[in-house]
């Protein structure tokens, strides 16, 4: 990550609002929470608490990364929606674009991710000390030179998506860290949180919330 942060200077972008749920469209560059210091306070958190102060933080989108994030609205929708990111009940789906062409046209990556401690935030793949990770992904296009791909994360693990793709030799185009060369040499994470389901906390119902992708 680079020393400079330059957030986004755009409007909040409400995808859906009622008395339990608050689902905002994250753009790519801003932090989903406060970093370490008074430069790294701007983040959607607080953007999202200056319109409704009661909002209360369930999940996490990295920075770099865009799209569909959800925020309760009471205490009581924070429980019943943190339980189901926990049981891995919230379907996640991503769009990213990613250097080369897949041979197959569907596969599932199953590579136990940890912390990489002298580098962090980065994180490795470590098969004795690593936790359970496992990424399917679908080949949407091609350009003969780099690929979209559909990403359906099983589990939630930090930069998953990142380590993952990179790990199979396709990294994700604009990645600051993970991507290399001609790859990385893109304006910004080529990673969309395209659409989430879940279960509303005052019923029960499933429902899912989407983003169109801007890349």
């Amino acid at each position: 990550m680079s020393d400079t942060y330059a957030p986004p200077d755009v409007p909040l972008d409400i995808l859906h609002h009622d008395h339990e749920l608050l689902i905002v469209d994250k753009p790519s560059g801003l932090l989903s929470v406060p970093g370490k210091g008074a430069h790294l306070s701007d983040c959607l958190l607080s953007r999202v608490q200056a319109v409704f102060p009661e909002a209360l933080l369930v999940h996490r989108l990295d920075r770099d990364t865009s799209g569909v994030m959800v925020f309760a609205m009471t205490p009581h929708a924070q429980r019943h929606l943190g339980l189901q990111f926990e049981k891995r009940q919230v379907k996640k789906v991503y769009v990213a674009r990613v250097w080369g062409v897949l041979e197959q046209k569907t596969g599932t990556v199953d590579l136990p991710l940890i912390v990489d401690w002298p580098n962090r935030p980065l994180q490795m793949v470590d098969h004795e000390d690593g936790k359970p990770a496992q990424t399917d992904w679908r080949v949407l296009r091609s350009d003969g030179e780099t690929s979209r791909l559909r990403l359906m994360p099983l589990t939630g693990r930090s930069h998953q998506l990142r380590v993952h793709m990179r790990e199979i030799g396709h990294p994700i185009l604009g990645d600051p860290f993970y991507a290399t060369g001609p790859a990385r040499d893109f304006p910004r994470l080529m990673l969309h949180a395209e659409s989430l389901r879940l279960r509303h906390p005052d019923g029960g119902i499933g429902m899912t919330f989407k983003s169109p992708v801007p890349f």
